[in-house]
């Protein structure tokens, strides 16, 4: 009976908590898609629901998390350290967000599940910019990775350039296509303005920033291990920038203009979603189950996004665009695999000379002068 127990915590509980977390972030995909398809401003809805989020968090954090910091001593608030926080705030929030609800508007939520697996991708081909990642031609590791990168570009120029036939097999479909129902349709897949390159390239560039954010974010959590700190931190600066952006853009002072209706609800439900119960379920999930656990339930959206298009909004969803969500997630799991493969490659003892390389000399001295010189150039560097 133990040996269930524990097999329920610690598989089955844990992988039905990030599915049923891929499922509300697509419910909620789709709220927002509506709110926008209803004539809300892209750049007010990141203002308000980034406003109500960093109140969540920082209330959160004051009053649960404060007592749970880390042992671990952190490193001084430096300069470097306000900048990677604006970095953070800025590509984070203020560019990432506002791309991806901006494509969102010119497209659907099926380009969000779909742009959404372009992230390993991206972050293989800056880490290798950025000459963080060596590709090892030998190694199985690399070769996975770059075939799983070269699929995932290919899924999104087929997501980008072939949204294929309507599909109207549905049992829906006949409800969802009368002209009744086209006018006071809740739910929408598609946007009164609708451009669909357009918001595939938009939500592309949304998972690029996001991958460059994820590289800032974990140089920035190992010099400063405090994590829901840094989080209130460029939440709130992102918030600020979001707000100027948004003011700039939106003079219209009736576009910023709420009331007690749905807008509303869905603005504060995403915030709360969005800002402290996805952060908190990633983070136990990480913490039980290791850093890869979350990564896998990613294209989980996809045919979840499937069966809400399929069911509920034939008349506006397309094969095509299914199609190339599929085979970015096809792509987006083979990097995953190669990430794996890699790991392991390198977590095995290299032998030199026919000794384990742990056994090898080498000069205490030079060894820690080049820890010295690596922390330097961290101290150097904003990113």
């Amino acid at each position: 009976m133990e040996i269930i127990k524990r097999a329920v915590m610690g598989e089955v509980i844990p992988s039905i908590v990030m599915v049923a977390m891929e499922f509300f972030t697509i419910a909620f995909t789709i709220l927002a898609s509506t709110l926008i398809s209803k004539g809300i401003s892209t750049f007010v809805f990141v203002v308000y629901t980034n406003v109500l989020g960093s109140f969540f968090l920082a209330f959160f954090y004051f009053l649960f998390d404060r007592s749970n910091q880390t042992e671990e001593k952190p490193r001084g608030l430096t300069f470097h350290f306000y900048i990677r926080v604006f970095l953070l705030g800025l590509i984070g929030i203020a560019i990432a967000q506002n791309l991806a609800f901006l494509g969102l508007s010119y497209s659907s939520p099926i380009v969000a599940c779909g742009m959404a697996n372009l992230m390993p991708a991206f972050s293989f081909i800056l880490s290798i910019l950025l000459r963080r990642t060596k590709i090892e031609w030998k190694n199985s590791g690399s070769q996975v990775k770059l075939v799983g990168t070269l699929i995932s570009i290919a899924g999104a120029a087929s997501l980008t350039l072939y949204r294929g036939p309507i599909v109207k097999n549905s049992p829906f479909y006949l409800m969802s296509s009368s002209p009744k129902r086209q006018q006071n349709r809740l739910f929408v897949f598609s946007s009164t303005h609708e451009n669909w390159i357009l918001g595939c390239i938009l939500y592309a560039a949304a998972s690029l920033a996001v991958s460059a954010w994820n590289i800032i974010q974990v140089g920035t959590i190992k010099r400063y291990p405090q994590v829901m700190k840094i989080v209130c931190l460029y939440s709130f600066a992102g918030t600020i920038l979001s707000a100027f952006l948004a003011i700039f853009i939106e003079r219209d002072i009736n576009s910023w203009k709420l009331e007690l209706d749905m807008k509303l609800l869905v603005i504060v439900l995403m915030a709360i979603f969005g800002s402290v119960v996805r952060i908190k379920v990633n983070m136990w999930c990480t913490k039980l189950k290791g850093p890869m656990f979350v990564s896998i339930f990613k294209p989980v959206g996809i045919p979840i996004a499937s069966m809400f298009g399929c069911f509920l909004f034939a008349d506006t969803f397309h094969y095509g665009s299914m199609m190339g969500a599929v085979i970015c997630g096809v792509g987006y799991y083979t990097i995953i695999w190669g990430q794996i493969a890699h790991d392991e490659s390198a977590q095995r003892p290299k032998k030199s000379n026919g000794l384990p390389k742990s056994d090898e000399k080498v000069p205490l001295l030079e060894e820690k002068n080049q820890e010295e010189e690596e922390e330097e150039e961290e101290e150097d560097s904003p990113v």
